[in-house]
């Protein structure tokens, strides 16, 4: 059966990242947006808003902040007040914030690798000390499944520490941390007094049929701890409308917060605060089927890989629309740009998630079947490309 996420859209000449920064002949499938279009109840909105002509300064949505109370109340049995929530344009800007906002210029902030490379930038923009600590994995024949190293990580926090990040669900390893984990990680960090910054943006894009857990519906005591990313951007595609949140539950971390942003961060995007507002309204079905659409080409990539690359191991991802492809076993030095040169297919490079990451490529899965099958037969055909040499 045909499904509306299988329609081909194309994003040449759209101003898109993804789609213009390596040339028409090669098939992108990095950066975190899908080559979906968004739903039909968003588009209408923003046809509406435009409509109207007139696109001034605006002012705190009560209806979004609304809508948000209620569906974390809804999902996660997480009861917040619109007070809580600190509007953002995007969630790059979030974790910069934060690292400015918590402890002082020289103090440290502590993250797990590999992880989304704006993890890694953002302390040493705010002038503090980058910590990492590396995930570890299990393997079961060619499938890798990340878990927190919880010794390791005490052991990496020093007197300087103020702020951990985490990124839950993960970006790139797919992980959607369980409720016991987030609690031992939640207790580690209250015990040596770090402020969490938990970034969930990937939270609504549940695959197989899981449930998440934010961090700080655990108890009072760790939400008093957290500040907490969230954004309907991943899961209906508006990325580029510049709109997302911070719940922070605690007055005085709202409030450095907020003095972090003050005369740097701009107001939200209006048409972004429209299509997040319809997206919540008017889009759960969509995002159902979008949700089951996902998990048959995550299912698909593991299917592929095991039947035609035995060469590479993988993830399965229990969130996301990204597949984390381990790469190491091939005989080149950097698979990403062996596969952009032999293949003509674009990934992330798995170098850029921290260490951990080298040797690795994250694939974006959030496309129509038809073209996650062409990637693959291009990854196929350069494997065996080495397999003759």
């Amino acid at each position: 059966m045909t499904s509306p996420f299988d329609q081909i859209t194309n994003r040449h000449d759209t101003d898109s990242i993804k789609w213009q920064r390596y040339g028409a002949d090669v098939l992108p499938m990095w950066v975190a947006d899908m080559d979906f279009p968004s739903p039909e109840p968003i588009l209408t909105a923003l046809k509406q808003r435009i409509e109207h002509g007139v696109f001034g300064y605006g002012s705190e949505p009560k209806i979004l902040l609304n809508l948000l109370v209620e569906r974390l109340a809804h999902f996660y049995n997480w009861q917040v007040s619109p007070e809580h929530i600190v509007l953002l344009p995007g969630l790059v800007s979030g974790l910069n914030i934060v690292c400015r906002a918590i402890g002082d210029v020289g103090d440290a902030v502590l993250t797990q690798t590999p992880v989304y490379p704006p993890f890694l930038s953002a302390p040493t923009n705010q002038q503090r000390e980058l910590q990492t600590v590396s995930l570890q994995y299990e393997q079961t024949k060619q499938f890798l499944k990340y878990r927190m190293d919880y010794e390791a990580l005490e052991k990496a926090i020093t007197p300087r520490t103020r702020l951990f990040l985490l990124c839950h669900p993960h970006n790139p390893v797919g992980r959607l941390f369980t409720p016991e984990e987030l609690q031992q990680l939640a207790e580690i960090c209250l015990k040596h007094q770090l402020v969490i910054c938990s970034d969930e943006i990937h939270c609504d894009l549940l695959l197989d049929g899981r449930t998440h857990t934010p961090l700080a519906a655990l108890s009072p005591e760790i939400a008093d701890n957290c500040i907490t990313f969230m954004a309907a951007s991943k899961t209906f595609n508006i990325a580029g409308l510049g709109c997302s949140f911070a719940i922070i539950q605690n007055p005085q971390l709202r409030q450095q917060f907020k003095r972090a942003m003050q005369g740097i961060v701009p107001e939200v995007n209006i048409l972004g605060v429209t299509a997040s507002i319809a997206a919540y309204q008017s889009c759960e079905t969509w995002r159902q089927d979008l949700l089951d659409y996902l998990s048959h080409n995550s299912h698909f990539i593991s299917y592929f890989t095991t039947m035609y690359l035995p060469e590479l191991n993988l993830t399965a991802p229990e969130a996301t629309f990204l597949g984390w492809l381990d790469c190491r076993a091939l005989p080149v030095a950097d698979p990403f740009q062996y596969f952009l040169t032999e293949a003509k297919i674009a990934f992330n490079d798995g170098a850029t998630f921290g260490e951990g990451g080298a040797g690795f490529i994250r694939l974006n899965f959030g496309c129509p079947r038809e073209q996650l099958i062409k990637g693959l037969n291009r990854i196929r055909d350069a494997v065996g490309k080495l397999k003759k040499a």
